[in-house]
């Protein structure tokens, strides 16, 4: 997510590196490069010479040459501007009855189906339905949808308008005591007055707490326009982004505040149910910035791994009863919290390195066959695999004796380091994070 402009802006500001004093001209030589890098990246022309503007301003007037860190002061200033850029606080979906609306190829069916899986998961009471009469696959999808997250799907006899369906929708969920109710709308190729003036008169019956509109983060300053127009016509409340673990160069979110008012609310970051996630300004300036997003990477890590569970690890590696158990376990929780690159992209310094880089994952399945191939007793005294156990365990995983060899020295690798972590003093600190996450 956003790695052309995590790369851009790593090579504007590396400019810093070697600099012990700041002066005027550097700072103006980095600007430049910052304000072609968010050009590239498809950021509205006006929003980014604001940026700059704001940037230089508060540059010029702390007056870096003095400071005891200029560079530290400067990337503060450039975070700091990002972060109000982005839409300054991450904002909550107001309770009530939502409505999506946007062009049709954008994901608006499916974000819904997302949306109500996310806001399930965090114990709301959630219904949806569509008004999309023009489209019955869409409202079978919708169906399909709900029924995957276990939600109620609100469906009507046929016949009914898309307006009657609306009302029908809202008046239910206020009896069953809904906390969301996620209403689709109807989509076009593009904006016409047929499908506005439907969209208006639907938000004047059901009186929606949010109207969020959903765009494809791959199609740039177009979907700002669209966006532009929607939210002149009913008055847009957020946004919802599809697309973004793509190749979506970042603009839209980084226009969306500035020119339209409203904030990013969510962002789609795969192909899976699960895969959306809150809309953080800090964590995404973060990110641009190369210096990861932790507390994204501890919140999956925390999901993916009950407490209980980490509790019992702990004590077994404070033993030092680390076996091949104990091992299966971590590579079932390292693919439940998804794509290997997403979660590297999420630590400081790496995302844009990952750009080219083709990480296999099928080692984890390989590594999860080989350990289930063998018995339990020498999952848990892995000494006592001598070459004929060698030979049956990479037969039964359909892999070779040199890939039961490996997952083995991995192990034991894992096992020492654990050890040696056991005998320090303490456990080992990680680097300092840079000027701003300093504590």
């Amino acid at each position: 997510m956003l790695e052309l402009l995590t790369e851009k802006f790593g090579k504007a500001i590396g400019r810093l590196r070697d600099t012990r004093k700041l002066t005027e001209k550097q700072v103006n030589d980095i600007l430049r490069d910052v304000r072609t890098a968010l050009l590239e990246a498809d950021v509205d022309y006006d929003v980014v010479k604001s940026f700059i503007k704001r940037v230089r301003e508060k540059a010029i007037n702390q007056d870096l040459s003095k400071s005891p860190s200029p560079q530290d002061s400067f990337l503060v200033s450039i975070y700091e501007e990002l972060v109000e850029t982005l839409g300054g606080q991450k904002k909550d979906l107001e309770k009530g009855t939502v409505l999506f609306v946007g062009l049709q190829g954008t994901g608006k069916t499916t974000s819904i189906g997302k949306l109500s899986y996310y806001l399930k998961e965090k114990g709301y009471k959630v219904a949806v339905s569509s008004t999309d009469v023009r489209r019955p696959a869409a409202m079978l999808q919708l169906q399909r949808l709900a029924e995957k997250v276990q939600v109620e799907y609100y469906g009507f006899e046929e016949g009914l308008t898309a307006l009657e369906i609306a009302k029908r929708a809202y008046e239910r969920s206020k009896r069953d005591g809904v906390d969301y109710l996620l209403l689709d709308t109807a989509g076009r190729l593009h904006v016409d007055e047929e499908l506005m003036e439907e969209l208006r008169r639907i938000k004047e019956l059901v009186k929606p707490s949010e109207v969020i509109y959903v765009a494809d983060a791959m199609q740039g300053q177009s979907a700002l326009e669209s966006a532009r127009t929607f939210h002149q016509l009913l008055g847009l409340t957020g946004v919802l982004l599809t697309k973004m673990d793509g190749d979506a160069k970042g603009g839209v979110a980084l226009s969306v505040k500035e020119a339209l008012g409203v904030s990013v609310k969510f962002i789609g970051v795969g192909e899976k149910i699960e895969d959306i996630e809150p809309f953080y300004p800090d964590r995404i300036a973060q990110r641009i910035l190369g210096l990861g997003d932790i507390q994204s990477l501890l919140e999956k890590v925390q999901k993916a791994i009950p407490d209980d569970e980490a509790q019992v690890m702990a004590y077994r590696v404070m033993k030092g009863e680390f076996d091949l158990e104990d091992l299966l376990k971590q590579i079932r929780f390292i693919k439940s919290m998804g794509p290997l690159d997403k979660l590297l992209g999420m630590l400081p310094g790496i995302g844009a390195e990952l750009k080219h880089v083709k990480i296999n994952e099928n080692m984890f399945k390989k590594m999860e066959a080989i350990i289930l191939s063998m018995t339990k007793q020498e999952r848990r005294n892995p000494k006592i695999i001598n070459m004929s156990r060698k030979q049956r365990i990479a037969k039964g995983s359909g892999t070779t004796v040199s890939d039961v060899n490996k997952v083995l020295k991995e192990y034991e690798e894992m096992k020492k380091a654990m050890k040696r972590m056991l005998n320090a003093r303490e456990l080992p600190r990680l680097p300092k994070m840079p000027f701003l996450f300093r504590k």
